[in-house]
């Protein structure tokens, strides 16, 4: 959504054409979860039949996504977005199966995502967001309102989820997660993931993304390549004999 509002009123120049693929599955009692989806294929509908941007971008949410589906989008994505909140070790094995393809990996300093960066180079990839040690230093002082408050960006977003933008169809889901960023709930505090303090450096990793891909295509191929190259390690070979050699000593 800060996307489409920058290139709605023509503030974004240069932007290369983006298909934003998301593939999620939601338990039948995971209430957020099902808001979440719900936001995004309402996001997907407002983006992708608005002429003045969906040529510029457009948004699918991959219904039942499975390992057929993962076959054909794996080896055809360029960015593979893993932006689980570093130290929630939520980014793994998806994102290696990406880099073995070749795509560049846009995401935070969590889990595997830490090795690839290794491996392959922080500069072939696309690295943001607050590290394990800086959101424990921010724990017991943070606000996500302040921020909320403070960034126009942030609250614009944000707000799409209460002010008639979206439409849940009344069932509360988008009401939820507003309160669940700003408020809280019963079993956590208000944005307990820390997103809204990461949003504004992803937008800025993301739009970096865009513009390299755009600038110099033999570049970011260079980059696939190096990815590709940096893959070996995760080889089922390598983790199994790892494992005998430190854990189950066979």
């Amino acid at each position: 959504m800060d996307l489409y509002f920058s290139l709605k009123e023509g503030k974004l120049r240069d932007f290369f054409p983006t298909a934003f693929l998301f593939g999620a599955k939601a338990a039948p009692g995971y209430y957020r979860a099902k808001g979440i989806i719900k936001f995004i294929n309402e996001i997907a509908k407002k983006i992708n039949y608005d002429p003045d941007v969906n040529r510029l971008m457009q948004v699918l949410f991959v219904q039942d996504y499975n390992v057929s589906y993962a076959e054909k989008l794996i080896p055809a994505a360029d960015i593979s977005e893993q932006i689980s909140t570093a130290g929630t070790e939520a980014s793994g094995t998806s994102n290696m199966k990406f880099m073995l393809n070749g795509a560049v990996t846009l995401g935070t300093l969590d889990g595997a995502n830490i090795e690839i960066v290794q491996r392959a180079g922080r500069e072939n990839n696309y690295i943001f967001g607050a590290t394990v040690k800086e959101i424990e230093a921010q724990r017991s002082v943070y606000d996500p309102k302040k921020l909320y408050e403070k960034e126009p960006r942030i609250r614009r977003v944000v707000d799409t989820l209460i002010d008639g933008t979206f439409s849940d169809g009344g069932c509360g889901m988008f009401r939820e997660l507003y309160d669940a960023l700003l408020k809280g709930a019963s079993w956590h505090n208000p944005d307990h993931y820390f997103l809204l303090l990461d949003f504004l450096p992803y937008c800025d990793a993301r739009l970096q993304a865009n513009r390299d891909y755009a600038q110099n295509k033999e570049a970011f191929a260079r980059k696939y390549l190096l990815n590709i190259a940096g893959a070996g390690p995760f080889s089922s070979d390598r983790t199994i004999r790892q494992y005998n050699d430190e854990i189950w000593h066979l």
